[in-house]
């Protein structure tokens, strides 16, 4: 139930067809829209297409059904598959229950990205056997199943849907990493953050005395208010403050010696040195699309940041740049998320804001009356270019989704890479 375009959905429908299994695929695009993700299926007799549509009947008579993130709390059609007894699975989930090795989650609002490839990194200098997978583009969690050894453990970046998945399953990875708690995806979960964090604690809701939660400093209080009776693994806080001061990372912010205080604590509960995660984090250059150096161009550093959805995000990345002499480009659908301290900041900590179209944008017009808005990336680029002088930052932080103008978020991101390789 849903196949998507980021090619997770796609490389979990092809492993299941190379296993035999017989396939029906939903998604509520079109033919037209899934053209690329369908390319790369074509040739299994056994997947049948029903697009542009879900049908109730499709939901009847199946012995699993594998949930796309996203799909509504009150999915008539997953009501229906529950209904019939149908087991509901998601792919994290499924593939901890299947595999039998030792998993690694890393949740949170902000930061999971980057603390989840923190980990990884430190994972390969230790040389600990690693499968990176979950929220990650163009990996197919449940292929790393012909990987998987009982030397493996896997690493998985889990959004609040992913999450569900867990919970569905009454399981939680042996460790938990929850980054922060912050409002967001507010239009799925009706403005409701206890539900929000409800999807997020099962991450460790399931967790067994031996298995060890790490939280971070941002959102331990909230989330130890809400559990405390329920955490019965260990629990460790972790914040920028547990990175040694001589530490040098190369990727700029608090945020990001944040993140890297989160991906320190979990070494050292799995017992690697602090000499080898002082390595990995040093020379740790980022993950594409979360405050990406991309290039610089005649003294102008050209900074992708696609992945801010959030203003959180936004207020994260222009803090971490030199204040005054950022030109930031933002805007994009709403996701009904508070922008006033955003908004509030701009002034001071911007040069100049171009604005991509799109509802959010829209409904924050007339607080940024001197904004233009563009209809395409490459306009809003060419009139950065014009303005931007030696020294300044070119920034492409939303604090929006990207539907409406864009695919996705890394169409987005992709977009912004092209034309400023192309400079």
């Amino acid at each position: 139930m849903g196949l998507g375009l980021l090619g997770r959905g796609v490389g979990d429908a092809r492993y299941l067809a190379e296993q035999g299994a017989e396939l029906i695929i939903t998604d509520l695009k079109t033919k037209e829209e899934l053209s690329s993700s369908l390319q790369q299926l074509s040739g299994f007799p056994n997947i049948t297409y029903v697009l542009g549509e879900h049908r109730l009947e499709d939901f009847q008579n199946r012995d699993f059904i594998l949930k796309a993130a996203g799909v509504p709390l009150d999915s008539p059609y997953i009501q229906e598959a529950e209904k019939h007894h149908i087991s509901i699975k998601m792919s994290a989930s499924w593939f901890m229950e299947l595999s039998g090795i030792p998993v690694i989650g890393v949740t949170g609002t902000r930061g999971k990205s980057t603390t989840t490839h923190m980990i990884h990194s430190i994972l390969m200098a230790a040389r600990v056997p690693v499968l990176l997978g979950g929220n990650v583009r163009g990996v197919s969690t449940l292929a790393l199943l012909d990987e998987a050894t009982p030397q493996h453990h896997a690493l998985f970046e889990l959004d609040s849907w992913q999450c569900q998945g867990f919970g569905n399953e009454k399981m939680s990875p042996q460790i938990a990493v929850f980054t922060t708690f912050m409002p967001d995806h507010m239009n799925y979960y009706k403005d409701d953050m206890e539900v929000y964090l409800r999807d997020k604690a099962n991450i460790f809701l399931y967790q067994k005395p031996d298995d060890t939660l790490v939280l971070g400093s941002q959102c331990a209080e909230v989330v130890q208010d809400s559990y405390s009776e329920r955490m019965v693994g260990k629990t460790v806080v972790a914040s920028e403050h547990d990175v040694p001061d001589d530490w040098q990372l190369k990727i700029p912010g608090q945020h990001n010696r944040y993140d890297a205080g989160l991906a320190l604590a979990t070494a050292r509960v799995l017992g690697i040195p602090d000499t080898v995660s002082r390595s990995a984090l040093e020379t740790f250059a980022g993950v594409p699309g979360r405050l990406e150096l991309v290039r610089t161009v005649n003294g102008v550093d050209f900074y992708n940041d696609t992945t801010a959805t959030t203003p959180d995000a936004t207020l994260a990345a222009v803090r971490a740049l030199p204040a005054g002499r950022t030109i930031l480009l933002m805007g994009g659908a709403d996701k009904g998320l508070n922008m006033t301290e955003l908004i509030r900041e701009i002034p001071t900590l911007t040069k100049q804001v171009l604005l991509l179209q799109g509802t959010g944008t829209s409904r924050i017009r007339t607080e940024l009356p001197s904004a233009p808005v563009y209809e395409t990336m490459q306009a809003a680029l060419t009139a950065a270019v014009e303005t931007a002088e030696d020294g300044d930052t070119v920034l492409l932080s939303p604090a929006f989704a990207s539907f409406g103008m864009f695919k996705n978020e890394y169409d987005r991101g992709d977009q912004f890479t092209a034309i400023v390789e192309a400079l």
